[in-house]
């Protein structure tokens, strides 16, 4: 039978040719609650260092709570997330929570930096007494490690918070959660940008925070315009949250950022400049969010083609489940293709690009009690929409 496509649906040469060999996405276990030495473990990040080892990285929680004198954890495989290693510790503070680990690889040294915040043991996120600036005990602070043998071993933290971090309004800030990107073309070729959030509590704006000496120095840009909508009940509040940025085919960035009002879709805004400034905050209506951290990613630069591949993670639906992979040709602006990954529990992902060329998805199901890493051929996306187009199944 003759394979048949909607009109409009943008089809590559390669991908008709290669999609009847997809393989199935396959799915592994990395951190379990209860059987990892934490009652709860949230919140993945995932990067594949130089060498191509797979590094994860999650809050290990005392109980099953935001702050929880949480550690940060990882656990590493060599085989492209088939095993898993042991279980590292990588930061921990007592009874200090550390939270929102954010993971970028700088290319050319193969420097893998981690950063997170340290919010102190007495505080909640929507504490009154959270202060702004950088001195005293109720200060949030960013802070970064890094490890120069893909994830083998890892530096003491250092407190990076005066360079990161507004001195007046911000109180809460939070970076990503998930991953960061090293810019590739355009002016600021080499950049490292980590996203960020900033609050107060409702109020919250996203940021970048940024390097353009491989990490030895870092600096943050301007706030997003327009994230602040009219609300009954508080006058106003932001629309936007939790955050992660992907470079475009330009050497531009775009940001996609969790909904905290408006329409209940992505949210995402352009930077010209490198991260300096944005555009301000618009709906992406293609992507539905029930209000959950989710990932975007570059999987390739195709210039003789357009703009390349651009891929999203997240919940498809009203609820935290039904988690599907949704992919972009034009850099974000429209997402012609998706294909339904996990139909189950499925909030909190984090994707990336394994070495041999897959696309791995670390995510929390059960729950939020489990954390499995996914991995599948890119080409398995567009098979969705071909059996889709001809009346086969799109699930994962």
């Amino acid at each position: 039978m003759r394979s048949r496509v909607h009109p409009g649906t943008l089809v590559l040469p390669w991908v008709m040719a290669g999609a009847a060999l997809a393989a199935e996405p396959e799915f592994y276990d990395v951190f379990v609650a209860g059987r990892d030495g934490h009652p709860s473990i949230r919140i993945p990040s995932v990067v594949v260092a130089r060498d191509g080892t797979v590094l994860a990285f999650a809050e290990g929680r005392e109980v099953h709570e935001d702050q929880a004198s949480n550690d940060i954890i990882l656990k590493r495989s060599k085989d492209g997330g088939r095993t898993w290693g042991p279980l590292q510790l990588v930061a921990e503070d007592g009874a200090h929570s550390l939270n929102n680990p954010t993971a970028v690889v700088e290319h050319d040294t193969g420097r893998v930096f981690l950063m997170y915040q340290r919010i102190p043991s007495h505080l909640k996120e929507q504490d009154a007494a959270t202060a702004t600036g950088y001195e005293g005990t109720n200060v949030y602070r960013n802070f970064l490690v890094w490890s120069d043998d893909h994830g083998a071993t890892w530096t003491p933290p250092q407190d990076v918070t005066r360079s990161t971090k507004r001195p007046a309004r911000a109180t809460t800030v939070a970076s990503g959660p998930g991953i960061g990107i090293q810019l590739t073309r355009g002016p600021h070729r080499g950049r490292l940008i980590l996203p960020f959030n900033e609050g107060p509590f409702w109020q919250w704006n996203n940021f970048a925070v940024f390097s353009d000496d491989r990490g030895a120095t870092w600096g943050y840009g301007d706030d997003v315009p327009g994230a602040l909508v009219a609300d009954p009940k508080l006058g106003q509040r932001s629309q936007i949250n939790e955050v992660q940025m992907v470079e475009l085919s330009d050497g531009s960035v775009r940001l996609n950022s969790r909904q905290f009002a408006g329409a209940k879709v992505r949210k995402t805004a352009v930077s010209r400049d490198g991260g300096r400034t944005w555009s301000p905050v618009e709906d992406v209506p293609q992507l539905r969010d029930p209000s959950c951290n989710a990932s975007i990613l570059r999987y390739s630069f195709d210039d003789a083609n357009g703009a390349g591949m651009v891929l999203y993670s997240g919940p498809d639906s009203t609820k935290r489940d039904t988690g599907t992979i949704h992919l972009s040709f034009d850099d974000g602006r429209t997402w012609p293709l998706k294909r339904v990954l996990w139909p189950g529990s499925f909030a909190y992902s984090v994707l990336t690009r394994l070495a041999d060329g897959r696309v791995g998805c670390l995510f929390e199901t059960d729950g939020a009690n489990r954390i499995v890493f996914g991995r599948f051929p890119i080409q398995w996306i567009q098979q969705g929409a071909r059996d889709a187009a001809g009346g086969g199944t799109t699930g994962g």
